[in-house]
């Protein structure tokens, strides 16, 4: 059935029957007249019609993460009791997940176990699945179950599920205890110049107040141990870091009070990218690689990694090219030949492999993620193995080739 945006326009057609019945000679009773009136009126009016099926689907979203564990655990089968006795209708659906560091489905058994890792509590990706998963055919909304501290960023998130028309209800779930602490926030430019110094800001929040031990680490190695002063609940501790690398770095904060009733919430991560020139990241076996020297003199920054199973996969962003000189697929990190498919193919950067004992085929990269990049076979086949010539020599044994030849010792014959 439709609905209007805008219903009081209709108060536009008694007036003008009123107006019409007075001011007879307008003639605004005449049929065509009329159904002008009419249908300009249904126009202002807005109709709108509603496509969706009459029923509803109700995502419910489990906080699993450390700080909220035993309370779901506890909680959870009064809420599944409430939400399946509340459905108005069989056509209505709930559909149950649970989320941490990643988000998993809930399975009809009440006592199943999350078998996620619950050291994030990952709520945009939780969300964001939501939105990715829901009907358009089919009204969706969503209910929350968490105690409120996200790990990641939720920026943008309450506009898209505006724009798709899904509402969200939240409950917040916490134990009423006075010794957590958390960090708040995690700034850092999201890009920087090569060698320029820039600001990390790290905010604390906690029930009391005192120095709180706080670590800060790049790429999980850690740059400095310190303490952070929280005055009425808060504090905040700022210092300057500049890297000579260009790439993508992570940095990561995390507070080790000697009690917290939450510990899921003490740490918080956030990525920056230097930037430089032209830059080429080089994998290489050889210490003091030539390669490295002729590709400077051209003008280009080289990234060199002597060392391939230290590479990270941080130092593709912002490179031109990957150079792998004489590397075999084992010596790689898990994930980097995932990751240069991805750099190759959607981000356009370029790729070259050198020969040697450890490349192509050799090397392990037969059926690689990079195998189809590459513009050559990297299947060792037999004959390619063997590298062998097959002759054959035939000899002349027949009489004539008994007959004695001048100029040579006594008694030699032409065989």
């Amino acid at each position: 059935m439709p609905t209007f945006e805008s219903p009081e326009w209709f108060i536009l057609i008694p007036a003008f029957l009123f107006a019409g019945w007075f001011w007879s000679k307008l003639g605004l009773l005449k049929p065509l007249r009329l159904a002008i009136i009419l249908l300009v009126t249904l126009l202002l009016a807005n109709p709108q019609i509603d496509r969706l099926e009459k029923a509803l689907d109700l995502w419910v979203l489990l906080d699993r993460s450390e700080s909220t564990e035993d309370l779901v655990d506890v909680n959870y089968p009064g809420w599944k009791q409430l939400l399946d006795e509340s459905k108005p209708s069989r056509r209505d659906q709930l559909k149950i997940m649970n989320y941490a560091s990643e988000v998993l489905p809930q399975g009809n058994d009440e006592t199943e176990i999350f078998t996620g890792s619950r050291t994030l509590t990952r709520t945009n990706l939780a969300l964001q699945t939501v939105l990715s998963s829901a009907s358009d055919e089919r009204p969706s909304r969503v209910l929350l179950f968490t105690d409120g501290f996200s790990t990641e960023p939720l920026n943008d998130i309450a506009e898209k599920l505006a724009v798709q028309g899904i509402p969200l209800d939240y409950r917040i779930i916490r134990d009423e205890v006075a010794d957590d602490f958390r960090i708040s926030s995690l700034s850092i430019p999201e890009r920087s110049q090569l060698g320029e110094p820039f600001v990390i800001s790290i905010g604390v929040r906690g029930h009391s107040d005192g120095p709180l031990p706080l670590q800060v680490f790049r790429d999980d190695e850690l740059l400095t141990e310190t303490e952070v002063t929280l005055i009425n609940g808060v504090g905040r501790v700022e210092f300057t870091d500049r890297l000579a690398k260009p790439g993508a770095h992570e940095y990561r904060g995390r507070i080790v009070p000697e009690k917290d009733a939450h510990p899921g919430n003490n740490q918080l991560s956030q990525w920056t990218e230097i930037v430089g020139g032209p830059r080429i990241l080089l994998l290489t076996n050889y210490k003091n690689d030539p390669l490295a020297a002729a590709l400077a003199a051209q003008g280009f920054t080289i990234d060199l990694v002597d060392s391939p199973k230290e590479v990270r996969i941080g130092q593709l962003a912002g490179a031109r090219a990957c150079i792998l000189n004489n590397v075999a697929a084992h010596q790689l990190p898990n994930g980097f030949l995932e990751a240069l498919d991805f750099f190759v193919r959607d981000q356009a950067g370029g790729l070259l492999m050198a020969g040697g004992e450890t490349s192509f085929g050799a090397g392990g990269y037969y059926n690689s993620p990079i195998d189809d990049l590459l513009p050559v076979s990297m299947e060792l086949k037999n004959e390619h193995r063997k590298l062998t010539v097959a002759m054959a020599i035939v000899m002349d044994r027949s009489g004539s080739m008994g007959a004695g030849v001048t100029g040579g010792a006594a008694g030699m014959t032409k065989m």
